[in-house]
């Protein structure tokens, strides 16, 4: 039997070491002890479609919140302001954008897609280095042993030692600004609306988390941030409620407040010499537009797709399949990340006719129908 190693143990590496398995392959999958991802993931219907198909989420109700609504707010002071933009799922005939779902929830349900089958095995362990051979790959690990296979699938972040290790070319920009998340209580829920107020900083969103309950990512700059974080739970929730223009009334902290720093990522090409990169070891990019994992889900329906298209037992077979998952991949990587970099970089930009294009845009989102189909495509994912 052919043989495969997936190398990262978040949900995209977890979604990956599934498909890779169910193709066929024996696979081994590489997975570093960590604390629980405590964060939520808004999951868009094409990638929910996928996973209820792969059988990693047999029912998105049961374990999160629809969101039918996206509806964003110019909160800047700026001489030219954007008008309120609504996006409702019922225009589009859809009961629902997607869903927003509890990360532990995910790869829960993903852990018992992966315990049903016989030929996925998993180590608690990294990769210390990566090896090209002619016909196979050698892995030599943290633990002290060596694997050989015919497919490595690197799931293994932005800081991807596959990636590296095997000559993947890799563009890497930090911003000053950072992310700040955190699980709120609302006096007057969302309902099901991701509401988005857009400051001069970046975007305080709210995701509907069920009842009166909203998960929190706002983006702003490092030392701004850093200083509310310290100015004490009673402080920060004022301060939220300002930044939410007091439209919830009184808010709470359910749960701390941390703070990620951000920048974006971009590979050259997704897959070569039988080596395939999934999730943030190929791309990543500030929270804005719900793209982040649902990207990475992409990346592993491509994965499935080429996998299907392949024959598993020709030697050699992973090089091919490589280079065909590179080229499944390149448009929606390159369409993806140009949309939401200009997006976000839009948001900051100071320069005025900058900001006019950008109001003008969101004019145009509300007013002319086939942009805001085109919008909607771009934001849901379809291909």
């Amino acid at each position: 039997m052919s043989t495969a190693v997936v190398v990262g143990g978040g949900l995209a590496g977890l979604a990956a070491a599934v498909a890779v398995a169910k193709a066929g392959l024996d696979t081994v999958h590489l997975v570093p002890k960590g604390p629980p991802d405590r964060r939520t993931s808004a999951l868009m219907l094409p990638a929910v479609d996928y996973l209820k198909a792969a059988g990693l989420l047999p029912d998105p109700a049961a374990i999160g919140q629809p969101l039918t609504r996206i509806r964003i707010i110019d909160g800047t002071r700026r001489l030219v302001r954007a008008p309120e933009t609504l996006f409702d799922s019922a225009e589009f005939d859809l009961p629902a954008f997607g869903w927003n779902l509890p990360n532990v929830r995910l790869a829960e349900s993903f852990e018992a897609a992966r315990s049903a089958l016989p030929n996925l095995s998993s180590r608690e362990t990294t990769l210390d280095d990566l090896e090209i051979g002619a016909d196979h790959a050698t892995l030599r690990l943290a633990d002290g042993a060596t694997l050989t296979a015919d497919l490595v699938v690197g799931a293994d972040g932005k800081k991807s030692r596959v990636r590296e290790s095997a000559g993947f070319r890799a563009r890497e920009n930090g911003f000053t600004e950072a992310a700040l998340v955190c699980d709120l209580g609302l006096e007057r829920p969302v309902g099901g609306a991701s509401v988005e107020f857009h400051y001069e900083h970046g975007p305080f969103t709210l995701v509907p988390a069920g009842g009166n309950r909203a998960n929190l990512v706002w983006i702003d700059r490092r030392d701004t941030l850093k200083t509310a974080q310290q100015s004490g739970k009673d402080a920060l929730a004022r301060l939220f409620a300002d930044k939410s223009q007091h439209l919830f009334g009184k808010i709470e902290l359910l749960t701390p407040a941390h703070m990620f720093l951000l920048s974006t990522l971009t590979v050259d090409i997704a897959g070569k010499d039988g080596v395939v990169l999934v999730g943030e070891a190929a791309h990543a990019f500030p929270p804005i537009g719900a793209q982040g994992l649902n990207l990475g889900l992409r990346d592993v329906a491509d994965l499935a797709a080429s996998l299907a298209a392949a024959d598993l037992t020709r030697p050699g077979f992973a090089r091919g399949l490589s280079e065909d998952y590179a080229r499944r991949r390149a448009g929606d990587l390159s369409r993806t990340g140009t949309v939401v970099d200009a997006l976000f970089r839009s948001l900051l930009a100071e320069f005025l006719p900058a900001q006019v294009l950008r109001a003008g845009g969101l004019w145009a989102l509300k007013l002319v129908p086939p942009l805001r189909k085109a919008a909607f495509d771009v934001g849901m994912g379809v291909r």
